[in-house]
């Protein structure tokens, strides 16, 4: 009853400055607010779901009226019983009543309220506060120079002995088919909170595995235009706009893989006191799946740059080839033009004036000239 009663002194200060508090029941969370963050929150026993949607508060009641506990009413969650709370972009004022009744740290709560966060893995004395980037693939019709192929987003989950608190950031990333999956398989989520964590790192790394497969169809698309005949003459390099833009889309896609892989590791060697052994063993499989896409997006990054090279030489090789075009014409006119400008000249006594048949001899002979040399360059491959 003591907890129930500090509970009280948390939400009746709103209540009495006129303004209903986001974790109070009623408050924000209820389907009728429009501006609620709570998406879900439940308590769990044995694997399942005892209560419909409820409010933090009422959640709180409902799994600790039903503890006897050694720490003011407070679960040690070895029965098997928690509860999990899904919240989507909460203010600071929506998560502070949740955060003060948990005891969440005040770093933890300020990277889960303000976002953009790289992956992480932090542990706060009697709990865990997990960050993941989420991916999704956009699709398109055609690559160009400014597409978005990866749209981010975040997920921060506060792993405790009897609560699991998810706070999402994004349109991506929905856990709300992640809960009803768990909730079909009881004995895996009556493992507790480490469950719950696990699970939210599968769909999450599966996810990479699915934008891998997408972003790599892109690049070879991209690969094949690059090197193909009818790319090579017309496009010119056109398409490094394209393959800059793509690599940017790989960083993007790097940066949410790469810091994850350190965390994945620690939660599938290192014995934790929150994580289940028997669910640990699970860790290692996504650890794998994260490891081997880590891999993909190193390999996109450098191919991405031999392709770039090849089509920056393509583009050098084009320009010579104009170059020896231009200059072996340049070199073709040179000759009317030199013979021109010295029958230009004023003068009165020159040879072949007065002939007849001057001008049709110096016009054969400027085309048997131009066409020696045509022939010439044409043979040595700069026409």
């Amino acid at each position: 009853m003591s907890m129930i009663r500090d509970l009280r002194a948390v939400v009746r200060p709103t209540l009495r400055r006129g303004g209903r508090s986001p974790y109070a029941p009623g408050g924000a969370h209820d389907d009728t607010a429009k501006n609620s963050a709570v998406v879900d929150c439940a308590v769990y026993r044995n694997g399942r779901r005892e209560t419909c949607r409820l409010s933090p508060a009422e959640a709180l009641r409902a799994l600790r009226s039903r503890e006897g506990g050694t720490d003011g009413g407070r679960s040690d969650g070895e029965n098997g019983a928690f509860v999990w709370i899904g919240l989507h972009e909460p203010t600071e004022q929506e998560f502070s009543g949740i955060a003060r009744e948990f005891g969440l740290h005040p770093l933890a709560v300020e990277d889960a309220v303000h976002a953009h966060q790289r992956p992480k893995l932090e542990r706060y004395d009697d709990s865990l506060f997990t960050v993941f980037k989420t991916i999704h693939y956009l699709e398109h019709t055609e690559l160009t120079d400014s597409s978005e192929v990866v749209e981010t987003g975040e997920v921060m989950c506060f792993t405790g002995r009897d609560y699991v608190i998810t706070v999402r950031h994004g349109t991506q990333g929905s856990l709300r088919s992640l809960r009803h999956r768990l909730e079909d398989d009881p004995e895996l989520l009556a493992k507790g909170p480490s469950a719950v964590l696990h699970a939210i790192a599968d769909q999450v790394v599966d996810g990479y595995l699915a934008v891998a497969d997408a972003v790599q169809d892109d690049i070879d698309e991209v690969e094949i235009q690059v090197f193909s005949e009818s790319a090579g003459r017309g496009r010119r390099g056109s398409d490094a706009g394209r393959i800059y833009q793509l690599k940017r889309e790989v960083l993007e896609f790097k940066r949410a893989v790469s810091p994850l892989l350190r965390p994945m590791q620690l939660l599938s060697e290192r014995p934790m006191r929150l994580i289940d052994p028997d669910i640990q063993k699970y860790f290692r499989d996504v650890a794998d799946h994260l490891t081997r896409v880590n891999e993909q997006v190193l390999s996109f990054d450098d191919l991405l740059n031999s392709i770039l090279q090849a089509n920056l030489a393509q583009a050098t090789v084009a320009q010579n080839e104009d170059m020896r075009k231009i200059t072996s014409w340049a070199a073709i006119f040179a000759v009317p033009t030199m013979i021109a400008g010295i029958y230009g000249m004023n003068f009165t006594y020159m040879p072949e004036l007065e002939w007849r048949y001057g001008y049709p001899t110096v016009m054969a002979v400027i085309a048997g000239i131009c066409y020696a040399i045509h022939r010439g360059f044409k043979r040595n491959g700069w026409l």
